[in-house]
């Protein structure tokens, strides 16, 4: 499926929320409203959520228009990766979600680790930062730049917490269904090359 009107929304609304910001004539101002609404509707009319909570999501921001970041935590044990079952798919993922404002990188992927698997770790590398949109993901609202960075456990024992019901660690060859809004088979597969390559570069798109 094409789906050239989700990039054209997100341009819109990125052009629209930056004009709101700096825009300081009455009329800028207003066909910026204007093309906030059109962003709006265009998401309305080719998506199944209503008007009302794409506005506030997706059209609630302010200040310039950025991509989200979100982290997620990579963890090996006995050749085997850790991946934690979300409550609001049934499906699996690496640990993980949006960056917090006051934390770096490394601290997200350790607390989210933490929060998600009851595994206490430490970072030790960056493996790959991801643009959302190249790599098969369900379309959405939002860009999206993806970070995988490499944790070690240090101690804790699994447990589930308040956004998942399972923790695991699964063989290469033996994924369980995966969480596509969160993560592809080919990104997990990919952190195996990792595993198998340790001195492999950082992949940046």
């Amino acid at each position: 499926m094409d789906m050239k009107w989700l990039d054209w929304a997100k341009q819109i609304q990125a052009i629209a929320q930056t004009g709101l910001t700096y825009g300081k004539d009455v009329y800028d101002i207003e066909r910026y409203e204007e093309l906030r609404k059109i962003s709006v509707d265009i998401l309305a009319n080719y998506t199944s959520v209503n008007k009302e909570k794409i506005s506030l999501t997706f059209a609630n921001d302010s200040g310039y228009a950025t991509p989200k970041v979100d982290i997620r935590g990579v963890v090996f044990k006995d050749d085997k990766i850790l991946l934690v079952q979300e409550k609001i798919d049934g499906a699996w993922a690496l640990p993980g979600g949006w960056s917090d404002i006051g934390l770096s990188p490394s601290e997200v992927a350790v607390k989210e680790i933490k929060e998600e698997s009851g595994f206490d770790v430490v970072p030790l590398r960056l493996l790959a930062v991801l643009d959302k949109k190249f790599h098969g993901h369900p379309p959405e609202p939002y860009h999206v730049y993806k970070m995988f960075i490499q944790c070690e456990i240090t101690g804790g024992t699994a447990e589930s917490g308040v956004e998942t019901s399972a923790v695991q660690f699964f063989d290469r060859h033996d994924l369980p269904e995966l969480s596509l809004e969160r993560n592809t088979a080919a990104q997990v597969k990919t952190m195996f090359e990792f595993l198998d390559h340790p001195t492999k570069e950082v992949i940046l798109d």
